[in-house]
């Protein structure tokens, strides 16, 4: 199974993810939209297990998780897309989700099962590194990386901290607030861009408010290693749901327009 080490050795230019809720707007749809991302260039894959109260994300990601939960998707069904996307590609999957569905499935055979299943790293939006015990060892005796998130307003020892249980990649957001797409990145991610680099030599990959080609160039110039782009791709599957085959290869498209303004660099 492809690690994000060698992804981070083998490629030149920052890492391209794209985050999709898993199962929006229904199972088979969202399989070959995440395919279409695959076929545009993406390098690693960021995905959502739908839940009921995502307290991270703003409102185009908190819609999918209504369509998927809607479409029926569960934990397990998540699995099973998992070890779809991999049978299609070996590449880089990162959950991005929250603890109560980690505790409510059993945390050690959460890691376990979706370890099995082809996933590299769990990211759990709504637990912070005070509690990082309860999921630690567990997530490296499954062998998965760990990623953890870094935000602008985190104090350098904080940071630090969080970058030492890092071995994935630190997911640095780059604002103040929810996920959503935004014409403009904040004026703080590039000095925390800076910050990062100089404590750690783990991956900065950066994400919340990448929405454009600019955004994505103007990020790799300030040093990051990957630009996750998540709700504007999503946006992409809500303006098309009247023609539902029209979206993977409109998301495979943007993606596409993503990979080479980062391939100029």
């Amino acid at each position: 199974m492809k690690t994000y080490k060698q992804v981070f050795a083998e490629i030149k230019k920052p890492a391209l993810i794209p985050f999709f809720v898993i199962g929006d707007p229904d199972f088979d749809t969202s399989l070959e939209i995440v395919k279409g991302a695959i076929d545009g260039g993406a390098d690693v894959l960021e995905l959502g297990i739908a839940f009921s109260d995502p307290i991270a994300d703003g409102p185009t990601i908190q819609k999918a998780d209504i369509r998927a939960l809607n479409a029926g998707i569960t934990v397990e069904r998540a699995k099973e897309f998992i070890a779809k996307v991999k049978e299609y590609k070996d590449i880089p999957i990162g959950l991005l989700m929250y603890y109560n569905l980690i505790f409510q499935y059993g945390t050690e055979k959460f890691f376990s099962d979706f370890a099995q299943a082809g996933t590299n790293s769990v990211l759990i939006a709504d637990l912070s590194i005070d509690d990082v015990d309860e999921i630690y060892e567990p997530a490296r005796k499954a062998g998965l990386d760990t990623v953890f998130m870094v935000t602008p307003n985190t104090e350098t020892e904080r940071a630090k901290r969080i970058a030492e249980k890092c071995t994935g990649f630190i997911y640095t957001v780059s604002l103040l607030g929810v996920t959503g797409g935004r014409d403009t990145l904040s004026d703080m991610i590039k000095p925390l861009i800076s910050r990062l680099k100089s404590l750690t030599n783990v991956p900065v990959c950066v994400g919340f408010g990448v929405s454009k080609a600019e955004h994505a160039i103007e990020l790799a110039k300030a040093g990051a290693d990957g630009v996750i782009i998540g709700s504007r791709v999503v946006k992409i599957i809500e303006e098309n749901l009247n023609d539902t085959k029209s979206i993977a290869p409109k998301v495979k498209t943007f993606v596409s327009e993503i990979k080479e303004a980062l391939s100029k660099i």
